[in-house]
């Protein structure tokens, strides 16, 4: 997926645990769990999970280790499943 994220999911229309149009100037984020584009307020719920903070290790984890392989990172894959960013 994080060769060609940003072509199919950086300008995701709509938020993909809710269903919430996404506008142009909207935040986004990028889940932890299926890497899949969210609206904030699913971001919000998210962090909540019991098993948020061991999956989002684990997934930064992978990140990291896929960065340094490849000594970069495309596009901001890693850093946008932490930070929103805008269309």
């Amino acid at each position: 997926m994080k060769e060609n994220w940003e072509e199919k999911l950086s300008c995701a229309s709509m938020c993909s645990r809710c269903a919430k149009a996404l506008q142009q100037g909207d935040e986004r984020i990028l889940s932890v769990y299926d890497h899949r584009p969210i609206c904030s307020v699913c971001k919000k719920r998210e962090e909540q999970d019991p098993d948020y903070p061991e999956v989002s290790k684990m997934m930064l984890g992978q990140c990291m280790a896929n960065v340094e392989l490849t000594l970069m990172d495309p596009a901001g894959y890693c850093y946008h499943h932490f930070y929103p960013y805008k269309c």
